[in-house]
């Protein structure tokens, strides 16, 4: 028989939790085949890790993961697929805006063949108009730069088969982003619709800051846009640099020199304000490649209690992605 892993990252969700495992169980017990929860606490400041291991203690299908500092949620879910034995994983957040009542359909689409299956988001409940905006853009640049086949309105919420998962835990790159880099990987890929529910309680810990890095993450690692648009940056520089000399020469021949220093000051500022973004777009290709060489694991764990077992502890990880917001989701 098929077994399936269910793996739920969170970050100060016990308000969450409770209702969580009440779905999440109501629908593991009309599943027809094994299951197990890998729950992965991104080391929660509030009572998470009390309800976890509560749950964890009342029912043997659950582990539970708790990592020695919050490293985000792509960690966090990494941390899950390295501890998870199922034939598949599917991934979801414990704030319930990923519905539980979902994962049926996934493991359908799985059955049928298909190595990835993406929950894609037909529509977003409750959500700010910033956020949608900001996600609307990330998306759009994502599909024009880098991965023509990411969904249009975004996903967090999929079913990886086991030979996705091992070669994803293959992979020891860090600073990007999860589900870019698993559409990267290729496969069998489809996807379902489903509507993005309102959190349940609490706020989401998905910040501007976080965002914004996820987008230049994002870029950086699937692009090389950025490379290239410095380049035709400083061609087109040179070129009006160029002309505007022999514009300068040919009036000052003609007995018409240019005076002031308006035009020297705007072609300072112009050229500095060039050099600047380029050596910053090179800085950020360079922190990854110095990130990357030192070497260190992208989570480390604190606890680890798996499904039906003894608590143990210790250090774990590798050196892959260290990226991603805190509260369980894997991209806005």
């Amino acid at each position: 028989m098929k077994k399936i892993s269910i793996i739920t990252a969170f970050f100060n969700e016990q308000d969450n939790l409770p209702l969580f495992r009440q779905r999440l169980c109501a629908v593991l017990d009309e599943l027809d085949c094994d299951s197990e929860v890998v729950l992965v606490d991104d080391h929660s400041s509030d009572d998470s890790a009390d309800v976890a291991a509560q749950w964890c203690d009342e029912d043997d299908r659950i582990g539970y993961v708790r990592l020695s500092r919050n490293c985000g949620s792509h960690a966090a879910f990494t941390a899950g697929l390295a501890q998870c034995a199922g034939d598949c994983a599917i991934l979801l957040a414990a704030d319930l805006q990923d519905p539980p009542e979902t994962i049926p359909q996934l493991i359908e689409q799985w059955r049928d063949g298909n190595h990835v299956v993406w929950a894609a988001r037909s529509g977003r409940e409750s959500e700010a108009w910033s956020t949608t905006a900001f996600a609307g853009v990330y998306y759009r640049v994502m599909r024009t730069l880098a991965l023509p086949e990411m969904p249009e309105k975004g996903a967090d919420f999929l079913l990886m088969d086991r030979k996705v998962v091992d070669s994803y835990l293959a992979i020891p790159e860090k600073n990007t982003s999860f589900l870019a880099t698993v559409i990267w990987m290729g496969f069998r890929q489809t996807t379902i619709e489903y509507v993005k529910e309102a959190r349940h309680a609490g706020e989401s810990k998905w910040t501007l800051r976080k965002k914004i890095k996820l987008f230049i993450d994002s870029i950086v690692s699937f692009s090389s846009a950025p490379i290239r648009l410095m380049s035709i940056a400083g061609i087109t520089t040179s070129m009006v640099g160029l002309l505007y000399a022999v514009w300068i020469i040919v009036n000052a021949m003609i007995g018409n020199p240019t005076s002031g220093w308006s035009s020297v000051m705007v072609a300072v500022l112009v050229l500095g304000g060039i050099q600047l973004l380029t050596l910053g777009v090179l800085g950020e290709y360079l922190w990854r490649s110095f990130d990357q060489s030192r070497g260190r694991p992208r989570y480390i764990v604190e606890q680890h209690i798996p499904p039906g077992g003894s608590e143990s502890s210790g250090i774990s990880g590798d050196s892959g992605d260290s990226g991603g917001s805190g509260d369980g989701k894997a991209e806005s």
